[in-house]
């Protein structure tokens, strides 16, 4: 579902899976109007997450993604975290009801380290224990 404005769209609980989301990638890449993008409650895995990260390193618009409850694992985590290195505009980025562990946790946090915009980051029920909350508390 577009927005009115073309700058938001959401695909939450559309059954979307790795293959569908690496086209939305690709995409997203030449894209310079989407600021808002919901890909919440799909299928979409580490693979997905990583087709998502390859676009964010370039993207230059948008500035939130929910990726909530998408089966996303450490690996995942860790190629979005990489990601978030060098992109430069998002703001929000919501990864809860995952399966990140303290591995993507730490990865996230690593990246934190680096980036100065990212000001809104959601990661509830991703069982990333201690270890995963000290990394992010030091980021």
């Amino acid at each position: 579902e577009y927005s009115d404005d073309k700058t938001s769209l959401d695909f939450s609980e559309t059954r979307l899976d790795a293959g569908d989301v690496a086209t939305i990638a690709l995409w997203l890449k030449d894209d310079a109007v989407l600021t808002t993008l919901n890909i919440s409650k799909n299928y979409i895995s580490d693979e997905g997450a990583k087709a998502l990260a390859s676009a964010l390193r370039v993207n230059e618009v948008l500035t939130t993604l929910n990726l909530r409850s998408n089966s996303i694992g450490p690996k995942g985590a860790a190629a979005v975290g990489e990601a978030l290195k060098v992109n430069e505009v998002l703001t929000t980025l919501k990864l809860g009801n995952n399966n990140i562990r303290a591995e993507g946790a730490a990865a996230i946090a690593e990246a934190l380290r680096g980036n100065g915009v990212l000001t809104n980051l959601n990661l509830y029920y991703n069982k990333i224990g201690d270890e995963g909350a000290k990394a992010l508390a030091a980021a």
